[in-house]
C-alpha cells in the first residue's frame, strides 16, 4: 500500500492538521507529516519544536511518521518512495494556491499525485496564524490546538503581561 506525505510548516500544530493526519492515516497504510522548512516565513517554532510537537499528537498513530526537511517537496517525496502528497483544505482560496503547487509538484515528481482532503466544519476557520494571534494578545487557544501541545504553545506564546507584550511589538 502506498506512503502518503502530509506536508506543512505547523507552526504551531493545530487541530485542523491533526484531524487531516488523523484520517490519512486511516486511508494509507504509512503516513509521513512533514515539517516542510519556508525559507519565506518567519516561525515561532524551530523545526525541531514542531516535529517534537507533531510526535507528541500523533504518538497513538502508528503508522504516522513524522520528519523535517528543507527543500522543495518534490525531492523529498522522490526521495522517501511516497506515492502521495496529502494536503488539507479550508476553503476555496486554499484550493487555488494548493491547486497551483499540485500542479507544480505532478511536474517535477510525475510519480506522486496529490489529494485534498477537506477539513471538518469546525476547523474551517482555523489556522496557525489565526492561534498565534489569539494567544500573543491572551486569549484561550484550548479549543484550536491538540491538548498533547497547548503547553508548549502556551509557553512560547502567552507572554504572562499583556503590557510588556505590546512593548515588545
Amino acid at each position: 500500500m502506498a506512503t502518503v506525505i502530509c506536508p506543512g510548516s505547523f507552526d504551531p500544530v493545530t487541530n485542523g492538521h491533526r484531524d487531516i493526519i488523523t484520517r490519512a492515516s486511516g486511508m494509507f497504510e504509512n503516513v509521513i507529516a512533514l515539517v516542510v522548512i519556508n525559507v519565506s516565513k518567519t516561525p515561532a517554532f524551530t523545526h525541531e519544536e514542531r516535529v517534537d510537537m507533531l510526535r507528541k499528537v500523533t504518538a497513538d498513530l502508528p503508522n504516522v511518521k513524522v520528519d523535517s526537511y528543507y527543500g522543495l517537496l518534490a525531492d523529498y517525496v522522490r526521495e522517501s518512495g511516497a506515492a502521495v502528497i496529502c494536503k488539507g483544505l479550508r476553503a476555496m482560496s486554499d484550493f487555488e494556491y494548493e491547486f497551483q503547487m499540485a500542479l507544480t509538484n505532478k511536474k517535477l515528481v510525475p510519480e506522486a499525485d496529490t489529494i485534498f482532503l477537506t477539513t471538518r466544519s469546525e476547523n474551517m476557520y482555523l489556522n496557525s496564524s489565526l492561534v498565534k494571534q489569539i494567544a500573543l494578545f491572551g486569549g484561550d487557544i484550548s479549543e484550536f490546538v491538540p491538548p498533547e501541545v497547548l503547553g508548549d504553545i502556551s509557553a512560547r506564546l502567552c507572554a504572562p503581561n499583556q503590557k510588556e507584550r505590546g512593548e515588545q511589538l
